[in-house]
């Protein structure tokens, strides 16, 4: 059983900057990726970011491309999504997920980090 913890949400105004952080309860050298989702109130869950291990391959949506950043610390077991340039529309609650097989599924879900980015 994997437990993911996301921490780093808040309140921001529009053009500033989020880190966010997901901190897993097992080595992540294990996983075969990471991904970043985000779901806005009355909205379906919409893919925001996504890395692989090994090479660390990085996946963006287009609606944030240019203004985050995906990156992962092996040792801590934590993985990052760094936020820039935040817009009002960027508002959601923000998901980690791992995948554990080689597959496109994300099999483990964190609770959720709530980010407000004021206009």
């Amino acid at each position: 059983q994997v437990q993911l913890v996301e921490s780093g949400g808040g309140l921001v105004q529009a053009g500033g900057s989020l880190r966010l952080s997901c901190a897993a309860s097992t080595r992540t050298l294990s996983f075969y990726g990471w991904g970043w989702f985000r779901q806005a109130p009355g909205k379906e869950r919409e893919f925001v970011a996504s890395i692989t291990r090994g090479s660390g391959w990085r996946s963006f949506a287009d609606s944030v491309k240019g203004r985050c950043t995906i990156s992962r610390d092996n040792g801590k077991n934590t993985v990052y999504l760094q936020m820039d340039s935040l817009k009002p529309e960027d508002t959601a609650v923000y998901f980690c997920a791992v995948r554990t097989a080689d597959t496109t599924v994300y099999d483990y879900w964190g609770q959720g980090t709530q980010v407000t980015v004021s206009s």
